[in-house]
């Protein structure tokens, strides 16, 4: 057997029964987790393959599930001919939220996995065996909050609870949604990655909200009136910026639209202001305009 590593890792396949996410979270002492542990479908499935992870699971996995296999099917079927299948770690959830967990007898302790309606909770070479029980408490107990969210938040409670015995090096997570990709092209909904840091899961946290700012639309609740004052406040912003050279008059003419535009435009904001916008609006997504009073 060919060993470039282990993947010391724990991870949590999820899936939002309200929407029909489907995910992973991922953290390691283990450079680039991302690139092996996560693999997901939209429709079909999520895998997290780890320990001395066999990456053709991920594949051959969905492809297993896609034709109607249950999830302890396929781990049947995944470990059957493999002969290091002692030394890997797996989880699965399918589109109907049905899971299951496979740890090999040669994993390194701790090592053990925790399922239930929606999650597959798994890990090896742990500090405790919490960091998996904790893992799937707070995954359980936060039913309301968008799959990402939930993911991460239970990635942290596993951090919190123990972890990799090795340490933290990085992380990563995988949301599929059907057409979900950048421009409706793939079910990339959300494919972020932390490389190499001390502290992967609060930088995978921070990169989180940094890409629900660049490409989640903007949420009615959060449109704000534009008033003659609030006018004149971006009129003000955009002046600081070198955008807008005009009087700050509260009217949101021509000069002050075409301003805002290459405001949206260059800092990446199009998601929530259409940049090529013609008309006077009468809103303002508030969180354009925190992100305009920050900067």
């Amino acid at each position: 057997m060919r060993r470039e590593g282990i993947v010391a890792t724990f991870s949590i396949v999820g899936r939002d029964p309200k929407t029909g996410d489907l995910g992973v979270a991922v953290q390691s002492k283990f450079l680039g987790v991302g690139a092996v542990v996560p693999w997901a479908r939209a429709g079909v499935g999520a895998i997290a393959t780890q320990s001395y992870a066999n990456t053709s699971y991920g594949p051959r996995g969905l492809a297993l599930l896609s034709d109607g296999l249950e999830p302890q099917a396929v781990l049947a079927e995944l470990t059957r001919d493999d002969p290091d299948a002692a030394q890997r770690q797996v989880g699965i959830v399918d589109a109907q939220g049905r899971s299951a967990s496979f740890t090999g007898a040669g994993c390194y302790a701790w090592a053990g996995g925790r399922t239930g309606p929606d999650f597959a909770c798994q890990g090896n070479i742990l500090v405790n065996a919490e960091t998996v029980g904790d893992m799937a408490d707070a995954f359980i107990a936060h039913p309301d909050l968008p799959l990402w969210d939930r993911l991460l938040t239970a990635l942290a409670a596993a951090q919190a609870a123990g972890g990799d015995r090795r340490g933290q090096q990085s992380a990563a997570l995988l949301v599929v949604r059907e057409s979900g990709g950048y421009g409706g092209f793939n079910d990339r909904f959300i494919d972020l990655r932390v490389d190499d840091h001390p502290h992967p899961i609060d930088e995978l946290k921070r990169i989180l909200e940094l890409h629900k700012l660049y490409l989640f639309k903007s949420d009615p609740a959060d449109l704000l009136p534009l008033t003659p004052d609030l006018i004149r406040e971006i009129q003000g912003i955009l002046t600081r910026a070198g955008d807008y050279t005009g009087p700050a008059t509260g009217e949101f003419d021509a000069a002050t639209l075409a301003a805002m535009n290459a405001y949206v435009s260059r800092e990446n904001l199009e998601e929530r202001w259409p940049p090529d916008a013609t008309a006077a609006p009468a809103q303002i997504d508030r969180v354009v305009l925190d992100f305009m009073r920050a900067h």
